[in-house]
């Protein structure tokens, strides 16, 4: 049993890269699952779960009393597991095994039985959701599955399907926030020197974390309706990206949104040039359900998709989630086993309380009512400031504010500092700066405020 996980997770992959290279043509019918069994040296169990996973990546398909072909359009390769982590992943399966819990008899655990915890002074500080059917005493306070808390994601599911993403359970991984599953998936599909697209302007603090991975940042001009097509077909004619990082709507910084057109061309350009999109959508759950989303339009065959709960409940929970295909899902299961173990029961079992209980949507319907009167007042008032100010296409927090020509952000800046207001220049969140209009970055939930309003009346208003 041990290392089962990660045996599966490499055949899929060497499958997948050989579909992608053209090794194993469209049409082309594959090993039987007993014949590849013996060809790769593994049981037929683990042979037919690689099998099924690339049926359910669409790389595969099951002819009945045929076998198994390869499909017509093959879709993106589970990345091949790097050898240094597929024997880091063997090494672990006995920390696996503490969060999955296949064996009823534990003597090998490393901690107390969960239940020794049932009655504990802790418990009495946490007043968790009734203990779902099936569940062991004390199961709450147990490691947990690296998956996250079943419920919650059956319950997420449930929510993707109502956007438009099919997306079962099993390809569903709870991650500390999107920032976590930002990483996982850096960590995941990048390499020293690859090619990554970004959004410009765009999330910062994804600029960062693909500094870290080494990775060679592309900025993709962003306007009110996605991407600028013709810099992606420029940026392409001159390197091969790994992946694209976006947010399709709600846009950070600029509050911008997706169009279908925008949204059909980038999905092609990802099919020609063999590129993934990892679609981060944080603030999905103020926004309507039927906005173009990749991830539908897309079916997570080239699309991860990323959500989070910080922007419209508690930043301090740490609850978010990725949508993957099935083998990439697994692999990042892997990854985060690795490098955290689990994430915290308590706080994904809170989260699944508050929807099931209809909390959260009352919570959600109180929150669109007051960005949507914040935004109107904030785009009245800081026009009257003297600065352009529109109301967000893509909905959400954000106003992205032009300053006048000529205006210089490090000086806007310092003088509001000096008065204890904290901006956001716009070049943090810019890849290419020369030549950029300057610019900041608003949240409508504090441009209201007077003290503000007469910072800016005094920088850009009629004096």
């Amino acid at each position: 049993m041990a290392g089962e996980g990660s045996r599966v997770a490499r055949i899929v992959a060497r499958l997948s890269a050989s579909i992608a290279a053209g090794t194993l043509r469209a049409g082309e019918r594959i090993a039987s699952v007993r014949q590849a069994a013996r060809d790769q040296g593994v049981s037929k169990n683990t042979m037919a779960e690689a099998y099924d996973r690339l049926v359910a990546a669409g790389c595969l398909e099951a002819r009945r009393g045929s076998g198994f072909f390869v499909t017509a359009q093959p879709v993106a390769a589970v990345p091949q597991a790097k050898p240094h982590l597929a024997e880091a992943l063997d090494l672990v399966s006995l920390l696996r095994e503490q969060g999955e819990a296949h064996y009823a008899l534990r003597p090998g655990d490393g901690r107390p039985p969960p239940a020794w915890m049932e009655r504990s002074e802790l418990a009495a500080h946490f007043r968790l959701p009734r203990q779902a059917a099936g569940e062991a005493p004390g199961q709450a306070h147990d490691y947990g599955s690296a998956w996250g808390y079943a419920p919650l994601r059956e319950r997420l599911s449930l929510t993707l399907a109502e956007r438009g993403i099919a997306c079962p359970p099993e390809q569903l991984l709870l991650t500390q926030g999107a920032n976590h599953a930002l990483d996982l998936i850096i960590r995941q599909l990048v390499e020293p020197g690859d090619a990554v697209l970004v959004d410009d302007p765009g999330y910062y603090p994804l600029f960062a974390k693909l500094s870290l991975a080494k990775a060679r940042i592309i900025g993709i001009p962003r306007g009110s309706e996605g991407p600028d097509l013709a810099a992606l077909d420029r940026a392409l004619a001159t390197c091969r990206p790994r992946a694209f990082f976006t947010q399709s709507l709600a846009h950070n910084p600029t509050g911008g949104g997706l169009s279908l057109p925008v949204a059909h061309a980038l999905l092609q350009a990802a099919e020609r040039a063999g590129f993934l999109i990892i679609e981060d959508d944080a603030f999905a759950d103020i926004l309507p359900a039927a906005l173009p989303r990749l991830a539908a339009l897309d079916g997570l065959r080239r699309v991860l998709y990323v959500g989070t709960f910080s922007k419209t409940l508690s930043a301090s929970l740490r609850v978010g989630f990725v949508a993957a295909p099935p083998g990439l899902a697994a692999a990042l299961a892997d990854l985060k086993l690795l490098t955290v173990v689990a994430t915290s029961q308590y706080a994904e079992r809170l989260v699944c309380g508050l929807i099931a209980a209809g909390h959260y949507r009352r919570h959600l319907a109180r929150l669109q009512r007051r960005v949507a009167a914040a935004t109107e007042r904030a785009v009245a008032d800081l026009s009257a400031a003297g600065v352009t100010a529109r109301a967000p296409p893509g909905g959400g927090f954000y106003l992205w504010i032009e300053l006048p020509e000529g205006s210089e952000e490090a000086v806007v800046c310092r003088a509001a500092a000096a008065e204890s207001i904290f901006l956001a220049p716009g070049s943090v969140f810019r890849i290419e700066r020369d030549g950029a209009r300057p610019a900041l970055r608003c949240n409508v939930a504090h441009a209201a405020d007077p003290r503000f309003l007469h910072f800016m009346r005094g920088q850009f208003g009629t004096r």
